[in-house]
């Protein structure tokens, strides 16, 4: 395209030795024009990161660009000297990386590494308040409340959503036309997600800015982009308007992601998954990369590379199209997500729910805030205040809400790896804070935790074997080490791993892998119910339908139930029987799944559903509903507000709000909310929901 800002052409970058490259970019080409959001989409380790490094010149020490060319505003980046790209970077380019911690310095102020790229940049467009003016320009322009106080805070001082807002205030220092945003948004709660979406695209706006969105969220992508390049092991793969694209996706790639999103409506069936991993890209290949792992592969897929086909504006690297066999493979997102496999029989995952597994009454968990030399206790910091959940056999209750909200504090506390302040925990009728010693440890077994982070919750020293047979050996259960070995093989069969993987270490797997291996623990002592605390927020859109298709499998056969502490609300509408939705600490909303996610009647419920992204509405490009905005980060547990804890963050806030926390109220037969807008018959709450 003549008028673009930035053009790439053929793009090719190596890694690592030159006799034995990593070809992480190979053979890339797209166009982003003025004032466009351009999306770059695909799973981890396809190569979109690298293409963004690549365009701004910032490779690791092993990597380089061997081939192609990045026009910017016409010149070409990959030839100009050093001195001069470091103008464009900043001045022309902005980026915004994906993890706002590790992109800010731990050591200096806010306002000092705004300053630093202002002084670099940005000064010539200030408005004549010289450095200083043009910083707390900056923060304002991002949102950040109260800038002039901000400047002498530190990273660590700030929340999530708040570094990122710093790290986008450094990124348009210098005013540039082009945007690199490297997933931005990954690392948030839904909400705060909806927040820095909501101000690129307002920046964009007013700053008539071209944005480069990288991410593997689709739903992000439909809410956000104008034109959109699908990559898969280091090449573009399919590319089109936001509009053609999610009316039709043609690449069996593409149509696999969207195959692998859960949903509602799969929920009574497995999801469909990718088979086989991503290919190694030190590999020479002869065929199409996809072909392995292809469904709808011939025989000239493997002996043949692709051409690209883009007769009709709708660009689609395969075989498919150029010998006009893709006319039926292109269907739209909605069939798409509607050709969900027959319903299985799944007798746990919507049946009556039975007698209670796991009943809490009034769980609190505080941590004591202790001060000077003999550690006077001066506060408490109410993580968990008052909880109530019920858990029946065979059912999956979600718990959700933002990060620092007490989720995975409760999950620690039904497991008493943490004190217990007040309140019970029945298990099977028993009440485990009354427990301790080997009683306490006896009743472990039957109940089993999943962590966020397989990498960090596995001994990297210990091989497979030990490390899924250990609960086995704390228990003294299983018999000897040769039954031992027995158990694990069947429980890595059970997950759907090689008997092999038990004589290999946990480095040797892949993320997806790794959390089987995770699961395979979990069940090694056969546990009643498990708690799993965001087992798949770390993974990709089609490794998660894998550890999803295989938690519902094993609820199904070995009756279990699950705690299941979750932000993604599509796993929850797909895996969950009921929701609690929790707060700063307590729960605030508490029903079915259905009525919860269709239906919900709290206003911070309300916001968290409204605020996630949807890969498809009746349009299928993810316009048209209201987003109710939540401003503003969760109050510190320590010093919660008083009255409702929402009610400085509400948008229907009422005087008595202020003065006392809301009771229970039943909405509907098991459908229960904590709200002064539902405390009397004829409320405003009801009125409100009868209008919609």
């Amino acid at each position: 395209m003549t008028d673009a800002l930035l053009s790439v052409r053929n793009l090719r970058t190596h890694l690592g030795d030159e006799r034995d490259p990593v070809r992480a970019v190979d053979g890339v080409s797209f166009d982003i024009l003025p004032g466009e959001t351009f999306a770059l989409l695909g799973e981890s380790g396809c190569g979109k990161s690298m293409t963004a490094l690549s365009l701004m010149r910032l490779l690791p020490g092993s990597g380089r660009i061997v081939g192609g060319e990045v026009l910017f505003q016409g010149r070409d980046l990959l030839r100009m000297p050093e001195a001069v790209m470091r103008e464009v970077r900043g001045g022309g380019i902005g980026m915004v990386f994906q993890e706002p911690m590790t992109s800010l310095n731990p050591v200096m102020t806010i306002g000092d590494q705004i300053a630093e790229a202002v002084a670099r940049h940005g000064e010539r467009h200030s408005d004549g308040g010289g450095i200083r003016g043009r910083v707390l320009e900056l923060l304002d322009a991002v949102r950040i409340p109260d800038p002039a106080r901000r400047l002498g805070e530190y990273p660590h001082q700030l929340s999530g959503g708040l570094k990122q807002r710093v790290v986008i205030a450094i990124a348009l220092a210098g005013d540039p036309a082009l945007l690199v945003a490297d997933e931005p948004t990954t690392a948030l709660d839904v909400t705060i997600q909806a927040q820095v979406l909501d101000l690129l695209r307002t920046l964009q706006r007013e700053r008539h800015m071209s944005v480069l969105l990288i991410t593997h969220d689709l739903g992000v992508v439909a809410e956000t982009a104008e034109r959109i390049a699908v990559m898969y092991a280091g090449q573009v793969v399919e590319q089109a308007t936001r509009e053609a694209f999610f009316a039709a996706p043609r690449h069996p790639y593409s149509r696999k992601l969207f195959d692998s999103l859960p949903s509602m409506e799969k929920r009574r069936a497995h999801l469909q998954v990718i088979r086989g991993f991503v290919p190694s890209l030190r590999s020479e290949f002869t065929g199409c990369r996809f072909a392995p792992r292809c469904d709808q592969a011939m025989d000239l897929c493997r002996e043949q590379a692709p051409r690209w086909d883009d007769t009709d504006g709708h660009g689609t690297l395969c075989h498919l199209y150029p010998l006009h066999l893709g006319a039926g493979v292109g269907e739209s997102a909605a069939m798409v997500r509607a050709s969900a496999p027959a319903a299985q029989p799944d007798g746990a995952a919507d049946g009556t729910a039975g007698e209670a597994l796991l009943d809490t009454r009034g769980l609190a968990i505080y941590f004591p805030i202790q001060q000077g030399l003999f550690k006077r206790t001066v506060g408490q910091v109410r993580a968990v205040d008052g909880v109530a959940l019920c858990i029946p056999r065979g059912r999956t209750l979600a718990l959700v809400g933002e990060s620092g909200c007490g989720k995975t504090t409760v999950g620690k506390g039904i497991l008493q790896l943490i004190h217990v302040t007040g309140g019970r925990v029945l298990f099977e009728g028993r009440d485990l804070t009354t427990l301790s010693g080997a009683e306490l440890r006896r009743r472990r077994s039957e109940m089993q935790i999943i962590f966020q982070d397989p990498v960090s919750s596995m001994n990297p020293r210990m091989l497979v074997g030990d490390i899924i047979a250990e609960g086995l050996v704390a228990q003294g259960v299983g018999g000897d080490r040769e039954a031992h070995g027995r158990r694990v093989a069947t429980l890595l069969d059970q997950v759907g791993m090689p008997a092999e993987s038990a004589r290999r270490y946990p480095h040797e797997f892949s993320g997806g892998q790794r959390q089987r291996i995770c699961i395979a623990r979990a069940l090694a002592v056969e546990p009643k119910l498990i708690i799993c605390d965001e087992p798949t927020s770390a993974l990709d859109v089609s490794v998660q339908a894998q550890i999803l298709n295989l938690l519902k499998r094993l609820q199904d056969e070995l009756a279990l139930s699950y705690l299941f502490i979750t932000h993604d609300v599509s796993v929850v509408s797909y895996i969950a029987h009921e929701v609690a939705v929790m707060y700063l600490g307590r729960i605030v909303e508490h029903g079915d799944v259905e009525t919860i996610l269709g239906r919900p009647s709290h206003p911070y419920t309300q916001a968290l559903m409204s605020a996630v992204p949807r890969v498809a509405e009746e349009d299928g490009n993810g316009e048209g509903r209201k987003i109710i905005r939540v401003e503003g980060d969760l109050p510190s547990p320590a010093s919660p507000p008083a009255g409702c804890h929402f009610h400085p963050r509400c948008s229907r806030v009422l005087p008595v709000c202020l003065e006392s926390y809301p009771a229970s109220t039943e909405v509907s037969t098991g459908h229960s909310t904590r709200c002064h807008l539902y405390d009397a018959p004829g409320h405003l709450g009801q009125i409100e929901d009868s209008e919609t």
